[in-house]
């Protein structure tokens, strides 16, 4: 029982993070129809951003939480401009291409941001400072510290606050309207192209915040992290119906519980010929049956596909 308790523990934080980022993926999603699939990295570059400023002022005699603070804020906007950007150079002058030209172009993206972040951080890893308190607490025989708590509370404060805005702002119900029709959204006054590279920045931000979260919670910051995360960040938005905030928020914790539950007991299962060090695989075994059962996921609509 106490392992069981530990998993879902381990589950829900990682799951906290994947949905954050996922949310990214499926905000862009339901407006333009594309994948980002340069989104993981965005979340290594707000970490990266994140460890250079703490570096910079962890001897400037400033409390731990200001450090961090100001290392997130850095992070965010530097996260929030490369969103903009992305979107401004690499994705509108493919808007009425065919799908497979802005694919290319994501993957692409990402792998020049990946060499950007070797050549300025080199390919080591980095130990990123310990900013947060961790001592550790007793809960039912699972462990769980003060990050782990910090981790769950600020993404699902950071989710709840999404909701509010696509849902009970002017900015939101915009980004609802261009999702829906951005031709009848123009003739109602609204920008589109506003609309969208907004909505970039506001996925990239979140991508920092995921990004120290994760730094924060493994102690470590490498210029490839974002791939892996981007990849099961991405099967937790098909898991949840890609394009549903609802479901982006369901499918990282449930993909983050799946992960966490086969890590901790696969290797029983399999009478130790598989070990935790497999959890990857879950992810990627969760997407393909996702695809071939449910492809609109647990939340999607089934809608017609895309000219």
């Amino acid at each position: 029982m106490d392992i069981f308790l530990q998993q879902i523990i381990n589950g829900l934080v990682q799951g906290s993070i994947y949905a954050l980022v996922a949310l990214g993926y499926t905000m862009v999603y339901g407006i333009l129809g594309l994948i980002n699939f340069a989104h993981g990295e965005v979340v290594m570059i707000g970490a990266m951003v994140a460890l250079s400023v703490s570096l910079l002022l962890i001897g400037s005699g400033l409390p731990p939480l200001l450090v961090l603070l100001i290392a997130l804020m850095v992070a965010a906007a530097v996260c929030m401009v490369l969103g903009y950007g992305i979107e401004r150079l690499a994705y509108r002058p493919l808007r009425n291409a065919p799908r497979l030209a802005p694919l290319i172009t994501a993957i692409g993206v990402s792998i020049v941001l990946q060499n950007l972040a070797m050549i300025i951080w080199g390919r080591e890893y980095h130990a990123f400072p310990a900013l947060l308190p961790n001592s550790s607490h007793l809960l039912a025989g699972a462990i769980i510290n003060e990050v782990q708590i910090i981790i769950v509370l600020v993404a699902t404060a950071m989710m709840a606050g999404l909701m509010l805005l696509v849902h009970r702002t002017r900015l939101g119900r915009a980004m609802r309207a261009v999702a829906e029709n951005p031709s009848a959204a123009a003739l109602m006054g609204v920008n589109p192209n506003a609309v969208i590279s907004i909505t970039f920045m506001m996925g990239a931000a979140l991508a920092a915040v995921a990004g120290i979260m994760v730094s924060a919670n493994y102690g470590i910051v490498h210029y490839y992290m974002g791939s892996i995360l981007g990849l099961k960040a991405f099967t937790a938005a098909v898991l949840g119906g890609i394009g549903n905030l609802r479901g982006a928020m369901l499918g990282g914790l449930l993909l983050g519980l799946i992960e966490s539950l086969g890590a901790g007991y696969i290797g029983d299962l399999t009478g130790g010929f598989f070990g935790s060090h497999y959890q990857d695989v879950f992810a990627f075994l969760v997407l393909i049956v996702v695809l071939v059962f449910r492809p609109a996921g647990l939340l999607g609509e089934r809608v017609a596909d895309r000219a």
